[in-house]
């Protein structure tokens, strides 16, 4: 015993001797970098390589003697401040550009080990309870300014190049934040209570009791209507608490008479309140006692429920329904003003039938620019229905009418209704007509006024059917100031039209019958003669013609079922009127070819008849 005793004792010395750390005195001013270095590898013991020029001097001054194993530390302190550094390749050290050190084949320490030395090595940082990129961005700023940190999702690790003191500093304080966020799965089936008020109850709960913005706390509450049942995702901790919540709030006490609260996401409160009202006075209950008291908050928006249960279970899908999303009617209107005698005019000139200033002739002439067509074709593919046909072939008709001359476009307003309720649009000024005047002594005289609004005005209310069919009750005033009378009152005009339409998604109908009549005297002087004073009467002629134009209003409704379409029909909208223009070239050219045709026809037919 005493034998191994003294054998221990032994080791334990050589050990200590071979690594006994020695002092070193050290001490210089003004000394160059580079005789620094061999300075350092000559006490060291170690093979350095220079293969870049560092300028500079250090001075070193020391109270007390340092110890051999500091001074690589040393060193690289004075290289990282020329921007150089030391990496390790094998029984040597190289100089090397701090910012180039990474680049290098550094040492790589095995992930959990502890990182030793003075030169830079990498190491592999798992994270476990944390988003490694949230991990990275916090102890970002601790690394070195030369250090390369690299994030992998994949594994939730951290890639870090730095030296080991730095690494071993980081590893600690990623110890200290990583939370452990295990998060657990917990499905409790709910025996008693109604799950959706219970899954909002115990949803505003956790908010309150837990803080959402800690990853720890934040508890995720799940209705599954499958299984009536509540899941829950968070820590266990917190999945406990809010289990022994549920399983207090899930109990068969209080079952004759219980409080639903509903929030409404679509409907009024105060509308749906009227309804519910309506229908329970008109029922009977055998026990007065289980007539239910419903109310509205405004201020949330909500129904409040109170009563037995299975009363309350059919209130509560009554409200359900009248909740639900409701439809949307965008409608486009275009108002157009149609000159008779130019239309008849145009219909001779390209030799169109059913030419007319009216709905039906309108009709009629957009007879003449329907067709097949590659672009009906993508227009029907946006739109999903075969009335995009005559939609396009009467937007084609009026932009061929206003192109020559024959129509134009009084307005183009666009409306967004809801579903059985009416909107409307104004476009117009405010006129001030005079309503009489007062002479009072030497005060003078007092005019008063009245204002009126006078421009166009549609109002839309529109009951959709189906997805591809709405029923529009339209209006539309449209006043215009016609003249000015000898007192300085304006004159005007006021035409209107009221009408109910059932159309499909995308289709278009025509409003007409609002007739103005008019005449216009047209005055042709011969040239020089017609200007002479009296004697140019005889030279000139006067042409009086009476003219009629015709209102008409063309209305294209598009349905929305969901709110988020409404962006996409906007872009359609564009593509739709894109296609129009294109159509529009398409149909344009092929008339005029037609009519050129037709005109060199009968100039041949004229010119062989007059030879015969």
């Amino acid at each position: 015993m005493k034998y191994f005793n003294r054998l221990l004792l032994v080791a334990f010395l050589l050990t200590t001797g071979l690594y006994a750390r020695e002092e070193v005195n050290v001490k210089f001013d003004n000394l160059q970098i580079d005789k620094f270095i061999k300075l350092v590898a000559k006490l060291s013991n170690t093979n350095i390589l220079i293969t870049n020029k560092i300028n500079g001097t250090v001075d070193m001054i020391t109270s007390a003697p340092i110890y051999d194993d500091e001074l690589m530390g040393i060193l690289i302190s004075v290289l990282e401040s020329k921007g150089f550094t030391l990496i390790q390749n094998g029984s040597f050290y190289e100089v090397v550009r701090s910012t180039e050190a990474a680049k290098h084949n550094v040492p790589v320490v095995r992930s959990g080990y502890i990182a030793r030395g003075h030169t830079m090595v990498t190491q592999a940082i798992e994270v476990k309870g944390e988003n490694v990129d949230i991990v990275a961005a916090k102890i970002r700023y601790l690394i070195s300014k030369t250090a390369k940190l690299m994030t992998m999702k994949e594994s939730n690790t951290l890639l870090l190049t730095d030296y080991p003191a730095n690494i071993q500093t980081i590893k600690r304080i990623i110890q200290d934040i990583d939370t452990q966020n295990e998060k657990i799965i917990q499905i409790i089936t709910v025996e008693h209570a109604d799950l959706k008020s219970l899954h909002a109850q115990v949803t505003n709960i956790a908010k309150s009791i837990f803080n959402e913005k800690v990853a720890t706390q934040s508890v995720q509450v799940l209705l599954n209507t499958d299984i009536n049942g509540l899941i829950l995702i968070g820590n266990k901790p917190q999945v406990d608490e809010l289990s022994k919540i549920i399983a207090t709030l899930d109990n068969e006490k209080n079952l004759n008479e219980v409080v639903q609260i509903l929030l409404l996401k679509n409907s009024d409160s105060k509308n749906v309140l009227a309804t519910l009202n309506e229908i329970i006075t008109k029922q009977t209950f055998t026990d007065p006692t289980l007539k239910p008291n419903v109310s509205a908050n405004e201020e949330i928006n909500a129904i409040i429920l109170l009563g037995n249960p299975s009363i309350l279970k059919g209130l509560v899908k009554i409200v359900d329904t009248l909740d639900k999303e409701k439809f949307q009617v965008y409608v486009q209107a275009r108002i157009v003003e149609i000159n008779t005698n130019d239309a008849e005019q145009i219909g001779l000139k390209y030799s169109l039938a059913g030419i007319s200033s009216t709905a039906s002739g309108l009709l009629a002439f957009s007879g003449n620019f329907g067709g097949s067509s590659s672009v009906i074709d993508t227009a029907l593919s946006i739109v999903g229905s075969d009335a995009i046909n005559g939609g396009m072939a009467i937007g084609a008709s009026l932009d061929f009418l206003q192109t020559n001359g024959a129509s134009k476009t009084l307005s183009s307003p666009s409306i967004l209704c809801v579903n059985n309720q009416e909107s409307s649009i104004y476009v117009g000024k405010t006129l001030s007509f005079t309503t009489g005047s007062n002479t009072a002594g030497t005060l003078g005289t007092t005019t008063s006024f009245k204002r009126e609004d006078v421009g166009l005005t549609l109002k839309i209310k529109p009951r959709v059917s189906s997805e591809d069919k709405v029923t529009l009750d339209a209006e539309a005033i449209l006043e215009n100031v016609l003249s000015v009378d000898s007192n300085g009152q304006p004159v005007t005009t006021k035409q209107s039209v009221i009408t109910e339409a059932i159309l499909r998604h995308g289709e278009s109908i025509i409003i007409g019958g609002l007739v103005k009549n008019y005449t216009t005297e047209t005055v042709t002087k011969v040239p020089i003669l017609g200007y002479i004073p009296l004697l140019g009467w005889f030279f000139t002629h006067s042409d009086t013609q009476d003219q009629q134009d015709n209102l008409i209003v063309i209305l294209t409704p598009y349905i929305i079922d969901k709110s988020e379409k409404l962006s996409q029909l906007q872009r359609e909208l564009g593509e739709l009127s894109r296609l129009q223009d294109e159509y529009n070239k398409e149909v344009f050219t092929k008339i005029t070819e037609d009519a050129k045709i037709k005109a060199d026809a009968k100039m041949k037919a004229d010119a062989k008849e007059e030879s015969e």
